[in-house]
């Protein structure tokens, strides 16, 4: 793969005459795709190796080699929302409003209806575990909107969603105004700076939960980086991702004080910041082509079952590992679980993502 050649993008376009656009400045970025697949199994991890539900005994003493590393696997999710802005901004570049709320509704929807299902059938028919919630929660979750609702989430993971969903609802706002430089970067600057206002306002304060003042620095710095790769890195966007990667540590460090409540035990809180600026740093080397020789074959494909493995892996996984514990070694019983989630997945993603998807989109199309 080679660097692209660089050329002006004209105005009457929308380009910005101070900016240089790339030919072919929506590539397919097969490293995104393994990042994603990465991220999923490190949250994965984080879930089966260190939070431990559904094993009988202490994770930490079950896996004690893993266990130091798996404890910082949520910070998948924070790579989750980097690529988010990243991929968001990329794909909807020349499309409208309606062509982004199809293009959403298509990637989100088929592969969630699946897991809110297999998630609530195998709750139900497991004997001895969780209680599967009332079917009117069941049905609410259908809409991705329970937590705005306030109804409890059939998978704890599904928690990320809504935040996409507003992420999604705000790029909606500068997507009808039209895609440009100036229009995006001012976009960033506006949500970083109500981010910095709104980060001591209550919870439950309407505006602190549009604007996401703990997770919007990774969809921000993301945008940023979109616009570093399509029309050359500058100091400006620098600034944007080097503000928002600061700006995003003290809630990272938040949720790594959370972690010890979840898991039973505690871990150092340095590798929380060299992760968080690896996420930044290999994703600004991808959006700089720093990394464009790399052609793998395999991420595309692999980055696919990412969605439906994090939709499915949580409950489903915890279910089976307090039903078969008795039955099997650990390790075994771990690469069993982790085996059996990656073919429902890629399952999942041919059967029910492929074929729902073609069918919502042209259902969506006729409206």
């Amino acid at each position: 793969m080679h660097t692209p050649q660089r050329l002006r993008e004209p105005v009457a376009a929308g380009g910005d005459p101070t900016q240089t656009a790339r030919t072919g400045s929506a590539p397919r970025i097969h490293v995104l795709d393994a990042l994603r697949l990465v991220a999923a199994l490190a949250v994965m991890s984080y879930h089966y190796m260190a939070r431990g539900g559904g094993w009988p005994t202490d994770v930490k003493a079950m896996f004690p080699s893993a266990f130091p590393v798996a404890a910082y696997g949520w910070l998948g999710v924070q790579l989750f929302f980097l690529i988010s802005g990243f991929v968001i901004c990329m794909t909807c570049w020349d499309k409208s409003l309606r062509g982004f709320f199809v293009s959403r509704v298509v990637r989100l929807y088929p592969a969630y209806w699946f897991a809110i299902v297999a998630t609530t059938v195998t709750v139900a028919v497991v004997p001895g575990g969780a209680r599967p919630l009332p079917w009117s929660d069941v049905l609410t979750n259908l809409t991705m909107l329970q937590e705005a609702l306030g109804v409890e989430h059939v998978d704890g993971v599904y928690w990320t969603l809504f935040v996409e969903l507003r992420f999604y609802l705000l790029f909606a706002v500068v997507t009808w105004w039209g895609l440009t430089y100036r229009r995006v970067l001012l976009f960033c600057c506006v949500w970083a700076a109500a981010s910095a206002l709104w980060a001591g306002a209550p919870v439950n304060d309407p505006l602190r939960l549009l604007i996401m003042p703990d997770n919007s620095w990774y969809f921000i710095a993301g945008i940023a980086l979109y616009l570093m790769h399509r029309f050359r890195p500058n100091l400006m966007l620098a600034g944007v991702v080097l503000l928002c990667f600061c700006s995003s540590l003290p809630f990272a460090l938040s949720t790594w004080r959370n972690t010890g409540t979840y898991m039973g035990h505690t871990v150092p809180s340095w590798p929380v910041i060299v992760i968080v600026a690896a996420s930044f740093g290999i994703v600004a080397l991808v959006a700089t082509t720093k990394l464009s020789r790399i052609s793998w074959r395999w991420p595309a494909g692999a980055g696919a079952l990412t969605y439906p493995l994090y939709l499915l892996h949580q409950v489903i996984g915890r279910e089976l590992f307090g039903l078969l514990s008795p039955h099997a070694p650990p390790g075994a019983l771990l690469a069993l679980v982790v085996a059996a989630m990656l073919v429902l997945a890629w399952l999942v993603h041919r059967y029910v993502e492929r074929p729902l998807g073609r069918r919502l989109k042209q259902g969506l199309a006729q409206l």
